[in-house]
């Protein structure tokens, strides 16, 4: 048996299957199923306004990670050169 908890979440009669008797692997199957739709029933999907805020905040940071990667890039190379004596640049 399959019951509701305060949170609305399905969870076996008699509170934690390790306190009474144990699922057998097609309810605790069945189980699962059912809490991913109720996981599922709980997903607000975001408005369009929000989706391009979301992705112009997440294309902003790939933007700055690669310029940050890019003149980590350049700074190893200047000192490289300059460890090993390679004139300015190939």
């Amino acid at each position: 048996m399959v019951q509701d908890d305060p949170n609305g979440e399905l969870v076996p009669a008699g509170g934690s299957t390790s306190q009474g008797k144990k699922l057998n692997v097609f309810a605790r199957i069945a189980l699962f199923i059912r809490q991913v739709f109720a996981e599922l029933r709980k997903v607000v999907t975001p408005t369009r306004k929000e989706l391009v805020k979301y992705t112009g905040v997440v294309l902003g940071f790939v933007v700055v990670m690669m310029a940050i990667v890019y003149g980590l890039d350049v700074l190893f190379v200047m000192i490289t050169q300059y460890v090993f004596g390679i004139p300015g640049g190939a």
